[in-house]
């Protein structure tokens, strides 16, 4: 087993140790919080990426888009019963009249229909408030024309929901309030050579509509524009989403990964403006070999994208292995979770009973890998200011945690030893000097780190 992203300089992909795809984002309270399809699932359980046994989806936040705080999975499988697999999650979140927030998570029930799900926080806990999907194949309007799956869903400024679906014919139909039922019948939405991974977004008052093209050469073309590339990203955009001939044809703005030898694969993208920045989110293979594997798994990488409101414009992105900068210092001052890095190698994350709070360990996420010796987080751009300061664990185990700057294997300037099986808070007096640093922390043992934090 190997990294990406240890010790590189690598911001992609999001998460080293976790395949995941088909992303999907919401910005709430400052962070920004992004889902996709638990790839590892059908990793764990096979050894080809045939999506039928994935019945969870994957969570992590951030705030500075280069350490990740992952936040474990949603059982959707659990608390959807009746579902037959979950895959490539659009989320939306209205404002309640009791003053608080309700996130609306729709998703691919397999290629049959698109379920939901919902929370009063973007970590859960989840509920399913339908026994069956928001709409599937035997709806009249829509049966025969395809796999009713892939749901986009957008907010617009008057606060009415939309979502997209469809494979083969794309299609999009007005949300009821209650977030869980259709206004009236879909529509179709222009999709030409239409494949999968349909997207909404709302932008300067025009409604953007995104899908997956097939992998022909999409020829005749006739529809204006650039032909596009094979299984490639499309946009068309639109004043009255409900009228199909209102659509305008855009551009291609996301070949697919392969033609800018990034590995060949289907292709799914979301679009997103995060503190005055547009990034797009997308999903490549590369990090599977890491892992031991050429099954087909995938990881969600991002980089930025520029797209001009005032003339509606996606220009097209070009996809990284380094990835994007972080944009802002992080605060070592404050309360960190174990499960926050930019990076690891020789680490699991376990869940807690707090929904989307996990702790980390020395293991491996490598289904044919030992367990190693040492397990490593790396966090990145952490801003210290000098003197003498407490750096308080909390933490359990018998083994040892040890605190290192700027390299793996760099002296430890603080460390810890367990001393059993329950949780403990300890501290430790170190000397730090000014300065943007990259922190290591090295666990050994049976050790379980929970959270750390600097007292200066």
């Amino acid at each position: 087993m190997t990294s990406l992203k240890l010790g590189t300089g690598m911001a992609n992909p999001l998460l080293d140790f976790q395949f995941c795809a088909d992303p999907t984002a919401i910005e709430y309270d400052g962070r920004l919080y992004v889902y996709g399809t638990n790839d590892h699932q059908q990793y764990e359980e096979a050894q080809s990426n045939t999506y039928e046994r994935i019945k969870s989806l994957v969570i992590m936040s951030t705030d500075d888009m280069v350490n990740w705080t992952y936040h474990g999975l949603i059982p959707v499988g659990e608390i959807a019963p009746w579902i037959i697999a979950s895959w490539a999650p659009s989320v939306i979140s209205v404002p309640q009249s009791d003053g608080g927030t309700l996130f609306s998570l729709y998703f691919s029930n397999s290629g049959w229909g698109t379920g939901v799900l919902q929370s009063k926080s973007p970590l859960g806990p989840w509920t399913s408030p339908l026994n069956t999907s928001l709409i599937d194949g035997n709806n009249e309007t829509v049966k025969g024309s395809g796999a009713i799956f892939d749901p986009g869903a957008v907010v617009d400024d008057n606060g009415d929901a939309w979502v997209a679906f469809g494979s083969g014919q794309g299609w999009i139909a007005k949300l009821n309030p209650d977030l869980t039922s259709i206004e009236g019948k879909p529509v179709k939405l222009p999709s030409f050579y239409h494949f999968e991974a349909n997207e909404l977004n709302f932008i300067n008052g025009t409604y953007v509509y995104t899908y997956n093209n097939d992998w022909s050469d999409h020829s005749p073309w006739t529809w204006g524009g650039t032909k596009p590339t094979m299984c490639s990203m499309n946009y068309f955009t639109s004043k009255t989403p409900l009228v199909t001939d209102s659509w305008t044809y855009g551009a291609n703005y996301f070949k697919n990964p392969g033609e800018n030898n990034m590995g060949y694969t289907n292709n799914h993208t979301h679009l997103h403006k995060y503190k005055g920045k547009w990034y797009l989110f997308y999903q490549t293979n590369l990090m599977q070999s890491c892992l031991g594997s050429d099954g087909g798994f995938r990881s969600i990488y991002v980089d930025e994208i520029e797209v001009d409101e005032q003339n509606m414009v996606i220009h097209e992105c070009i996809p990284t292995k380094k990835g994007i900068s972080a944009i802002k210092k992080l605060d070592p001052y404050a309360k960190q979770s174990a499960a926050t890095s930019a990076a690891t190698l020789g680490i699991i994350f376990k869940a807690t009973d707090k929904p989307g709070h996990m702790t980390a360990a020395r293991g491996t996420p490598c289904i044919t890998a030992n367990k190693p010796k040492t397990g490593i987080i790396e966090v990145r751009d952490v801003s210290f200011t000098s003197g003498e300061q407490t750096l308080s664990c909390r933490l359990k185990g018998k083994g040892r945690i040890a605190f290192r700057l700027d390299k793996q294997d760099a002296s430890d300037f603080a460390s810890f030893s367990g001393t059993g099986d329950d949780w403990t808070d300890q501290e430790v007096s170190c000397t730090l000097e000014d300065g943007t640093h990259t922190l290591y922390i090295v666990i050994s043992g049976n050790m379980e780190l929970d959270t750390w934090q600097f007292i200066p």
